[in-house]
């Protein structure tokens, strides 16, 4: 058993999540950050990648009062789990992610993740271990669901997108296709890590809608 599992991301014409340096890049406008915060407020848990916590510190809270107030009338916290899959505990102490909004954390770590570091990470956030350098996402998923998670948003990096696909734990994918190109054979994109080799190993997905919204496309795909 494991939750239903959203990938949402926003790239550039040319696939990328950021420049390079990894240098955050608003690829879309307040009418998708809208409907980015209407998954959020439906989900159970939000989860990054390390990656992200570092280049872009966000805070992954509902930004919507009235969805916040839909929540607490619903019996549910004000904004959904966030988590953070960090295999080495390299989140920073004071990363807004454990600060901003009320609300729990989990930062997710591999056995071999430095004591010291986990010493700094614990008073801000529940910690899950699993895997031994980095961390098992299916059992992840799995312990996750045990806590009551349902339904899981993964809004990147390109390194857990790619973990989380090649793993076979992505349900939906949700883009929106900016009028940029960012360019760079180093600049992130929205499934990094190795790749896969043979063409039967490829993910197939199911085209489910197609929109234009503000300069850019939304794409909605299901994975089969």
């Amino acid at each position: 058993m494991r939750p239903y599992v959203i990938v949402n991301v926003a790239v550039s014409a040319d696939g990328k999540l950021s420049t390079r340096e990894r240098r955050q890049v608003k690829i879309s406008g307040n009418v998708d950050f809208d409907r980015v915060d209407e998954i959020k407020a439906g989900c159970d848990g939000i989860m990054v990648g390390i990656g992200t916590v570092l280049a872009d510190d966000p805070s992954l809270t509902v930004k919507s009062p009235e969805r916040i107030a839909e929540r607490v009338k619903q019996g549910r916290p004000e904004h959904p789990v966030r988590i953070v899959v960090d295999s080495q505990a390299r989140t920073p102490p004071d990363a807004k992610i454990l600060h901003k909004g009320s609300g729990k954390r989990i930062i997710v770590i591999a056995e071999s993740a430095p004591s010291e570091r986990i010493t700094a990470l614990a008073p801000h956030a529940e910690l899950i271990k699993t895997g031994m350098s980095q961390v098992d996402l299916k059992d992840l998923m799995h312990k996750l669901a045990e806590t009551g998670i349902k339904k899981l948003m993964v809004e990147g990096g390109g390194t857990l997108i790619w973990g989380m696909i090649s793993a076979g734990l992505v349900d939906e994918l949700i883009m929106f296709v900016g009028n940029i190109i960012i360019g760079g054979e180093d600049a992130p994109t929205l499934a990094d890590g190795l790749g896969f080799i043979h063409e039967s190993d490829f993910p197939v997905l199911e085209l489910t809608s197609v929109s234009p919204m503000e300069k850019g496309v939304l794409i909605h795909w299901k994975v089969k």
